[in-house]
């Protein structure tokens, strides 16, 4: 299986106070493994939608996503709770960390929920490769914003998932916390062969990536391999965001 990913058809219709809202609008793609793909668009293009359908957060009105050899839209809740917690890695804004768990808690504690033991070998890879081998004990209040959200990628990586999802990763740092952790996503990429997802607002961030996914009013606007943050920013005036 080449695609770590796939939506095929998808569409999301939100019906708020009884008037239709069309958040994605037929939308096929697939995402290979060991790639990082970026998704960008101006506001209410549905980029928010397009990545909870992928990471089966939400389930699409019509269509199919499938992760890897699994058909998303024929799991029960019970069992798409497990997939999420399994196969899908996740580092949203806030970073989303326990305060009262130390960092090796944070970053172990999707393991506890789905009652499998930690390697520890494993485990001090992905703390190594953060750069928190040195920091087990701490916890989140005696961290910067930047390390925070480095413990978030090692929480996202334990599990060995199929893919690491990323939601505005870097929008609550500071430039030099931003550009670690955009390093980060894309050694974890390079070394580790993980596929990731990340939507932003950032044409720099989406430069890390090996390719962006454009979306205007729920539809995809085309994509742009190898971006560089000039060729982004050009494509995103066009969309009319910037």
């Amino acid at each position: 299986m080449t695609h770590a990913i796939r939506l095929t058809e998808v569409s999301k219709v939100y019906d708020p106070n009884g008037s239709a809202v069309r958040a994605l609008d037929g939308v096929s793609i697939a995402l290979r493994r060991g790639t990082f793909t970026a998704v960008m668009g101006p506001s209410g293009s549905g980029k928010s939608t397009f990545l909870n359908c992928a990471a089966g957060l939400d389930r699409p009105t019509s269509g199919s996503v499938s992760l890897g050899d699994i058909e998303l839209s024929g799991l029960t809740e019970v069992e798409l709770t497990e997939v999420r917690r399994q196969r899908i890695g996740f580092i949203f804004q806030a970073y989303n960390l326990l305060s009262a768990l130390t960092v090796e808690e944070n970053v172990t504690l999707p393991l506890r929920l789905a009652d499998r033991k930690t390697d520890r070998a494993f485990l001090h890879e992905v703390l190594t490769a953060v750069g928190l081998g040195d920091h087990l004990k701490r916890r989140p209040s005696e961290l910067s914003g930047g390390q925070q959200q480095r413990v978030a990628v090692a929480r996202a990586l334990i599990t060995h998932p199929d893919v690491v999802v990323a939601d505005e990763p870097t929008g609550a740092l500071d430039s030099r916390s931003s550009k670690q952790v955009l390093e980060l996503l894309r050694h974890i990429v390079d070394t580790m062969g993980q596929t990731v997802l990340m939507v932003t607002h950032d044409p720099v961030a989406a430069s890390f990536a090996d390719s962006v996914v454009f979306l205007a009013d729920g539809r995809l606007a085309g994509e742009l391999p190898k971006p560089t943050p000039e060729q982004v920013a050009a494509r995103m005036t066009h969309l009319g965001e910037w």
